[in-house]
């Protein structure tokens, strides 16, 4: 580390990521643009590795980085925010998304469940017997594509 902060491959390694990873954070708007050593290197302030951890933890919440970004502009300018745009409504919005996903994973889980006990070994025969366990025709019909 140098005396004033982080270059690039030490940043890199302090929060977990690689440097091209730094570079397209920077070109996202979601890391501000280092300032320079009088060697060219990239100096990044010390906290930024925590910004990092940050951003990866969102991420890992399931944030895109677009909503990553906003979140963390909303963060910057707390005077004069929507109500509806702070990390509490997001929260709440990724919530149901997430409420969501596990409920057709669960449907999933217990069909394929299902699908062994009874044996099927052929999707096309087992999908003609009237006994068979998958909802071919109730899967379809919730497919959103």
């Amino acid at each position: 580390m140098t005396s004033y902060g982080l270059r690039s491959g030490e940043l890199a390694d302090a929060a977990g990521v690689n440097r091209q990873t730094l570079r397209y954070y920077e070109r996202r708007g979601l890391l501000a643009t280092p300032q320079r050593s009088p060697g060219g290197h990239r100096i990044y302030p010390a906290e930024t590795v925590d910004l990092l951890r940050v951003i990866k933890t969102a991420q890992r919440l399931g944030f895109t980085l677009d909503e990553v970004a906003d979140l963390l502009d909303a963060g910057r300018h707390r005077h004069g925010r929507r109500p509806d745009g702070g990390l509490q409504a997001r929260a709440r919005s990724k919530l149901t998304e997430v409420e969501r996903k596990l409920a057709d994973l669960t449907v999933v889980r217990d069909t394929l469940r299902a699908a062994i006990s009874a044996g099927c070994d052929d999707l096309v025969a087992c999908a003609d017997s009237p006994c068979c366990p998958l909802p071919f025709a109730e899967l379809a019909g919730r497919n959103p594509r």
